[in-house]
């Protein structure tokens, strides 16, 4: 395990990874299912409708939270969700917070660009693509601290660099 400039730790070769969980309120409302299903059931058994209500509310977290993107910057790739792209292959890097990440989520996102994005995370990167047969022209990816992740994204470009 090593620390990271961001302070955290993460196994050898990872230098930046946040998994884009969803916000309190999603989770919170994602329970509400859970008296839901409890009054499916109550005609049968008051019992086996309370333990069914939370067996569906602790289920549909669970899901929520394991199927959330992990975004990560490790051994000379940036991956977001599935998607994996080397870094020597990347421009650029920007991040945005605030308005300016709400228009680079919405308006103006721009045409072509491949993105992960997730409501109620503010901050947002924009790299650029520099691989002449992507037709990709950029990334777009939400994130909590995207100042870290471009940093993270700098550092592995300059490290691919030293190596080729």
């Amino acid at each position: 395990m090593q620390k990271t400039s961001a302070g955290i730790t993460h196994a050898a070769g990872t230098t930046y990874r946040e998994r884009l969980t969803p916000s309190l309120w999603v989770i919170v409302s994602a329970a509400v299912a859970a008296p839901m299903a409890t009054m499916v059931f109550v005609p049968f058994d008051q019992t086996l409708a309370l333990v069914i209500g939370i067996l569906v509310a602790v289920a549909i977290i669970a899901a929520l939270l394991t199927a959330a993107p992990v975004v990560e910057v490790r051994d000379g790739l940036l991956r977001a969700g599935r998607a994996r792209i080397p870094v020597e292959m990347l421009g650029e890097v920007t991040w945005f917070t605030g308005p300016e990440a709400r228009e680079l989520r919405g308006p103006g996102l721009p045409r072509g660009a491949w993105h992960l994005i997730r409501g109620g995370i503010d901050g947002a990167i924009r790299v650029g693509v520099i691989d002449p047969d992507d037709p990709t022209p950029s990334w777009v990816v939400s994130s909590r601290t995207p100042d870290r992740l471009a940093a993270a994204v700098r550092r592995a470009q300059a490290r691919a660099a030293d190596r080729g």
